[in-house]
């Protein structure tokens, strides 16, 4: 993973948790925040596949980040964040805990990964939007199924085939990465692998509590009351503060 430290780029998977449509609207604001800490660290960032909620949230997204030590810095952020505040829907006040996924995945170098064209199935169909409305009439959006891990990913957000499906190829090559590394990952001794369980994305990581204006980061055992800056991507004193415990 360290040849990401200096540059190259890396894949960010965001996933609405427990929570309905609440937990899509955060999922969706932390797109945001990442995004502008993207824009802020002078990083550059594509969309490869998204899946929109009627309500403007986001089922999931997938996007892509390169620039100058983008990994190093946002490794930390893979894991599970909870966010707890009284949604828009909420007609009585009440507060209700919601929960994301975010994954980071580094991108491959062109020698790591190489998949061959009989160990994929390609398929195209209509791309669709919020409710499974048809939003495209040609068949631009791509699955493809990698045979020997089953892994399907897809993507839907450009108008060329060709488009989605390299933006499918790149999803598929860093999720073959990552479960190399997994496998790698359990023939290391047990002190290296308490080391980097910041990855897993099953930990619990962070919680995002609105109404206190208050973000407490579970593996610093740290807590900031400037949750409105953060989430509007000045992410810095966070991830300061990780990569200090971390050293």
């Amino acid at each position: 993973m360290e040849n990401n430290k200096k540059g190259g780029g890396i894949i960010v998977e965001i996933r609405a948790g427990t929570g309905g449509e609440e937990a899509a609207l955060f999922a969706k604001d932390l797109f945001r925040m990442y995004s502008k800490y993207a824009v802020s660290s002078g990083w550059q960032q594509k969309i490869l596949d998204s899946k929109p909620t009627e309500l403007g949230g986001l089922k999931e997204i997938t996007f892509e980040v390169s620039g100058s030590n983008v990994f190093s810095k946002m490794k930390y952020e893979g894991g599970v964040h909870r966010v707890q505040r009284i949604p828009q829907t909420e007609k009585k006040g009440r507060i209700h805990t919601s929960t994301a996924t975010v994954a980071i995945l580094p991108k491959p170098k062109k020698a790591q990964i190489q998949i061959k064209p009989e160990e994929m199935r390609i398929d195209f169909f209509r791309a669709s939007g919020p409710g499974g409305q048809y939003v495209n009439k040609r068949e631009t959006a791509v699955r493809i199924t990698h045979l020997p891990t089953g892994l399907v990913v897809t993507s839907q957000t450009e108008r060329s085939q060709y488009q989605n499906k390299e933006n499918a190829l790149a999803i598929l090559e860093a999720k073959l990465l990552e479960k190399k590394e997994e496998k790698d990952l359990e023939k290391l001794g047990q002190e290296r692998k308490t080391q980097i369980k910041w990855a897993k994305r099953s930990e619990k990581i962070r919680t995002y509590n609105f109404p206190q204006n208050g973000i407490t980061d579970h593996r610093a055992k740290k807590s900031w009351h400037n949750l409105e800056d953060i989430v509007e991507g000045k992410l810095g004193t966070v991830i300061k503060a990780l990569t200090k415990k971390e050293t």
